[in-house]
């Protein structure tokens, strides 16, 4: 069984090495798929832009530059023929795809070949957490001084995403913090030290026993004015009734109905047209 060396948050050590999970570390290393592995990587890694022009993508040259015979020089057929200066390149990279296929279960093998390959040279490190209340390289820095890898290679796997630690370590160009399950056997074998959160291994956040760095005082935040109770509305008044309404109107209305039916009886009737006359009366 494998142990590594088990730090607390704080970076002091503890008395009892931790036993690293028995089905992760058997303490066997492939090399072969170690190899496989990270020639893939590294392949998948290339762009393949890169391009040079053969002679049919040069302008000019399309005619001879002398005659075939009779001028005791050597025949040519045109100045872009890839001896002539300024001429084409004979076999140059042309755009490509890199891209190398791994099988999953060789990509697994080869990740569990370089931990063990780390932890049975022991620079393989668990610590109990990497608590940061907040992004702070200093204090990221301090840690690993503590832990005696100041100047090394230094490979953090946290568990899960630590936003923190990541923040911290992208002004540290030798410390490189990723997630213990997105790991590479390149970024294994990459590294000088490797240092592990507990909670990758065990799959639950481990109990801080010793802080990492002194809490932050905060200052206390000043309560808030309390707000003017609004002012209550005023209440309307109850809508009139229809027998109110009714008795509210003018009592004229009715007066001016009877005149109206009065005058249209003193109108004159109107008078018939008279009936037309025929020709001849």
């Amino acid at each position: 069984m494998l142990e590594a060396i088990h730090y607390t948050a704080g970076g002091s050590k503890r008395p009892a090495a931790f036993a690293l999970p028995e089905e992760l570390f058997d303490g066997t290393v492939n090399e072969p798929v170690l190899h496989q592995a990270i020639k893939a990587y590294l392949n998948n890694q290339r762009q393949g832009t890169a391009k040079t022009k053969t002679r049919s993508f040069i302008s000019g040259g399309n005619q001879k530059p002398w005659k075939q015979k009779g001028t005791g020089r050597a025949r040519q057929g045109s100045t872009r023929a890839p001896h002539w200066r300024g001429g084409g390149t004979v076999f140059g990279p042309i755009p490509r795809d890199y891209t190398t296929e791994v099988p999953r279960k060789v990509k697994a093998l080869a990740r569990r070949s370089a931990l063990n390959a780390r932890a049975r040279e022991g620079r393989l490190h668990v610590v109990e957490k990497i608590a940061l209340e907040a992004p702070s390289t200093k204090t990221l820095a301090g840690l690993l001084a503590k832990l005696g890898f100041d100047g090394q290679k230094v490979l953090v796997l946290t568990h899960g995403v630590n936003r923190n630690a990541y923040l911290s370590s992208r002004n540290l160009q030798q410390v490189h913090v990723v997630p213990y399950s997105d790991v590479a056997p390149y970024d294994v074998l990459w590294s000088a030290q490797v240092i592990v959160e507990e909670g990758a291994f065990t799959g639950r956040e481990a109990e801080v026993t010793e802080a990492l760095t002194a809490a932050v005082a905060k200052s206390p935040r000043t309560p808030k004015a309390a707000k003017a109770p609004k002012a209550a509305k005023a209440v309307k008044a109850p809508k009139a009734t229809k027998a109110v309404k009714a008795a509210k109107k003018p009592a004229a209305t009715k007066a001016v109905k009877k005149t109206s039916a009065k005058k249209a009886a003193a109108k004159p009737a109107a008078k018939k047209a008279a009936p037309k006359k025929k020709k001849g009366e």
